[in-house]
């Protein structure tokens, strides 16, 4: 008979059934806690006797990891103010056992579409945001909330996006005169969009396979492998927690790091890792960065680092030295931010719904900005709340600098997004004529507004010049981003390179 562990106890494998040993694994030295390690459940114990063998370096993260060494129960006994899981309550038998393999891939095994019969035990191979809620509650909830977590639909759900896409990874070829772009093969928008924007999960059958244990059968899944922030998983949740929390060690100090973020924020449309690093916060980090203590909870400005990393200012609880509250944690990655640098093709400010595809322009695109910059302002934040954002940031800020310092970098920031706004308006009135005169054809043309060089290098201004300067003010520092890496040098040579090819095209 099949069973299912939800929040009940877990049968064992059929042929372990008998060894339920509860003992400890040994850490790797270094690893462990003063306190002996809490007895692993019988159900993770029987998991681990094959897939030590068969998985060792997965088995050897879990080892070391903080799941194996405390239980729910322990976490909850903490301090508020160094509490690491924000359920009020963790329900039995989860809570007095250390978090295993069992207590995380059969957790509500009826609710995922990939639940299968493992050695008399229903698993599932895909742990989701949902199944991490169970203990992690404030931080799903938060996480749910971001443009993150809708990634893969803001992508997919917008048809001029999917045009963006297709005339960037799509098949070319050229028939007489006309070059003309495919479909993108699903495989290559998984390893390339869809590797950070997350895939949507599926079930596409089940297979035969030889094991050291026999012949066993599995999921067969579409979309998988991925770990992209707006994952749509085969529970119908959104989003996963290990793009930032690597499994299978879920260690905070990796998702602190800026290596982290790098993975996805390195450009050049998103240069922040880039400009981070030559950034005078980036210089403290790698010069320094080795002696600051990653894991402490609640972290201390000052006392356990000295400098910003990206979670510093977008994601952690922050404390003064005496413990007192400078910022709450949060999962909302835009909880801070009054605006969003990433032009399109203008900065703005925030969307009020992180679901991105339903907004639509002044000039009826998908866009939260029509092509001559006026805003759609009723999916976007106000200008109160971009002041209560704005102030929750700088009080960060605040820690470490004077205001009079603060209030200077903030003025300056301000004052960039108008002028990258001021070059992005130029260069599409330059288009927006190429394309009133037919020497290309556009959205007023039911052309696309990327399938021609002239196009293309428009887009290269907004979606990668501007954002670069943005970022350099953002990120007080970056130097040659702001200027002739890829910044504002970059941003005149496209208008000119608009001006000129215009008015020789006007001239035949």
């Amino acid at each position: 008979m099949k069973r299912t562990w939800s929040l009940a106890p877990l049968g064992v494998c059929a042929f372990l059934a008998a060894i339920a040993i509860h003992r400890p694994f040994p850490l790797p030295a270094g690893a462990a806690d003063s306190a002996p390690d809490p007895a692993v459940s019988a159900a993770t114990e029987a998991c681990l006797e094959c897939h030590a063998l068969l998985h060792p370096g997965i088995v050897a993260d879990w080892r070391a990891s903080r799941h194996a060494r405390r239980t729910p129960a322990q976490a909850l006994a903490s301090e508020p103010a160094a509490r690491r899981l924000s359920s009020d309550s963790v329900p039995a038998p989860l809570a007095d056992s250390p978090v295993g393999c069992a207590e995380c891939h059969a957790l509500r095994a009826d609710e995922h579409a990939d639940a299968f019969e493992h050695n008399g035990v229903r698993v599932h191979v895909v742990v989701s945001s949902a199944d991490c809620a169970v203990c992690h509650a404030a931080e799903a909830e938060e996480y749910a909330g971001n443009l993150m977590a809708h990634a893969f639909g803001n992508l997919e759900d917008n048809a001029l996006y999917r045009d963006l896409q297709q005339h960037i990874l799509g098949r070319t070829s050229r028939e007489g005169d006309e070059l003309s772009f495919g479909a993108p093969a699903e495989a290559v928008k998984e390893q390339a969009c869809l590797y950070c924007h997350g895939t949507r999960l599926a079930v596409a059958g089940t297979e035969e396979r030889e094991s050291d244990f026999g012949t066993m059968s599995f999921p067969v899944l579409t979309g998988w492998p991925n770990q992209g922030v707006g994952r749509v998983n085969l529970d119908g949740s959104l989003g996963s927690c290990t793009p930032c929390h690597t499994r299978h060690s879920f260690a905070i100090e990796v998702a602190r790091q800026p290596y982290t973020c790098k993975e996805c924020h390195l450009g050049p449309d998103v240069p922040v890792y880039k400009v981070y690093s030559s950034s005078k916060h980036g210089n403290l980090f790698e010069s320094q960065g080795k002696n600051w203590d990653f894991s402490a909870v609640p972290w201390k400005v000052g006392a356990d680092f000295a400098a910003p990393t990206c979670a510093v200012c977008h994601v952690s609880g922050l404390a003064d030295a005496d413990g007192g509250e400078i910022v709450a944690r949060s999962h909302r990655m835009y909880d801070r931010l009054a605006w969003r640098i990433f032009g399109l093709i203008y900065s703005h400010p925030h969307p009020r719904n992180p679901l991105t595809s339903t907004i639509r322009s002044p000039d009826g695109l998908p866009l939260p900005a029509a092509l001559d910059g006026r805003l759609a302002a009723e999916s976007l934040i106000d200008e109160a709340e971009q002041a209560r954002r704005r102030a929750t940031m700088q009080g960060i800020c605040r820690a470490c600098h004077a205001s009079s310092w603060v209030e200077g970098h903030f003025a300056r920031y301000e004052r960039t997004h108008t002028e990258t706004n001021a070059a992005v308006s130029e260069a599409t009135r330059l288009l927006a004529e190429i394309w009133s005169r037919g020497l290309a054809a556009g959205p007023d043309r039911q052309g696309s507004p990327f399938d021609e060089a002239i196009e293309q290098r428009w887009c290269d201004l907004w979606l990668f010049y501007a954002n670069s300067t943005r970022f350099a003010a953002a990120m007080a520092g970056g130097g040659d981003y702001a200027v002739f890496a890829d910044g504002q040098y970059a941003q005149a040579q496209v208008i000119k390179d608009l001006h000129d090819w215009l008015s020789h095209r006007a001239l035949r």
